[in-house]
C-alpha cells in the first residue's frame, strides 16, 4: 500500500553538516521535528553493549536503521500540518549502498511506499563544522562520500533535492520555511 505525507518534510545530508542544529532551530520555532532513528540506534546500542553499529555488526545496524525508519514515518503517518524528519527512509538505502548490503531491493520497495514531502533538503559537507563525537566516528572524507550516496539515493527515490546553503543557523531554517513545497 502506498503512502504518501507531504506533510514530512526531510532534513538530510552526510554526517556532521548541521542538520539537527538546523531542526533544533525549527523546533524552537514551533514546528513538530522527529529525531534521527540512526543516533538512537548507536545510543542504545552502545548503551546495551550490542553490536548493531556501524563500526561493528554493520548489516544488523542496516536492518534495524530500516525498521526503525518505516517505523519512524508511520508513527508520523499522517501528519496533518509540516512536520521535519531528521533523515528518511532512503538514508537507509544510502548506508546499505555504503556497505554493499544485499537488502538493496528490500529497501528501494520500503522508500517506494513510504513517501515524504517531494522536495528533500540536503545540508552540503562544510569543514568548518564538522566534527566526530561517540557516535560520529567518521572522517570529514567519510562524510562527502556519504554525502555523494545520499543525493544519488534520494534522486533514485524520484525526490527534488534543494542544497542548503552554508550560513548561520537561523538563515539555514528561513531558507528551509521559503523553500518548502507547495
Amino acid at each position: 500500500m502506498l503512502r504518501v505525507n507531504p506533510n514530512l518534510v526531510v532534513i538530510t545530508g552526510g554526517p556532521g553538516t548541521g542538520k539537527t542544529t538546523v531542526l533544533q532551530e525549527l523546533e524552537r520555532r514551533g514546528f513538530a521535528c522527529v529525531a534521527e532513528v540512526a543516533r538512537q540506534i548507536i545510543l542504545e546500542q552502545v548503551h546495551a553493549r550490542g553490536d548493531a553499529l556501524p563500526w561493528a555488526n554493520t548489516e544488523r545496524y542496516c536492518e534495524l536503521m530500516l525498521k526503525r525508519s518505516v517505523d519512524s514515518f508511520l508513527k508520523h503517518d499522517p501528519a496533518y500540518a509540516i512536520t521535519f524528519c531528521d533523515r528518511g527512509i532512503p538514508d537507509t538505502l544510502c548506508y546499505a549502498r555504503l556497505i554493499r548490503s544485499p537488502r538493496e531491493s528490500e529497501i528501494l520497495e520500503a522508500c517506494r511506499v513510504n513517501r515524504y514531502a517531494s522536495r528533500v533538503f540536503l545540508a552540503p559537507p562544510w569543514r568548518e563544522i564538522y566534527e566526530t563525537d561517540a557516535e560520529r566516528k567518521q572522517t570529514y572524507e567519510d562524510a562527502v562520500r556519504t554525502y555523494e550516496q545520499m543525493k544519488l539515493a534520494y534522486q533514485d527515490c524520484g525526490y527534488e533535492l534543494v542544497e542548503i546553503p552554508r550560513l548561520d543557523t537561523a538563515s539555514r531554517a528561513d531558507f528551509i520555511l521559503d523553500h518548502l513545497p507547495g
